[in-house]
């Protein structure tokens, strides 16, 4: 499940804390939301950050021989 969470201090910080997506797509999802915020002092990359995403092939390959003996 993908979320977005942001915790608004008092002296007006945000903190925005991405979980549920895998790689480096996190920042294309929160790029316009961080435009819009405005200056962006940081950033910490969690362990989801540095994942990869595993994709499950359904191709099989057979070899078939045949031998005149």
């Amino acid at each position: 499940m993908e979320t977005l969470e942001f915790i608004i201090f008092p002296d007006g910080r945000v903190q925005e804390k991405v979980t549920g997506i895998v790689g480096a797509s996190c920042a294309e999802v929160t790029a316009a939301i961080e435009a819009q915020l405005g200056l962006v002092l940081t950033h910490e990359p969690t362990s989801e950050f540095f994942a990869t995403q595993v994709q499950q092939s359904s191709v099989a390959n057979t070899q078939a021989t045949y031998s005149d003996w």
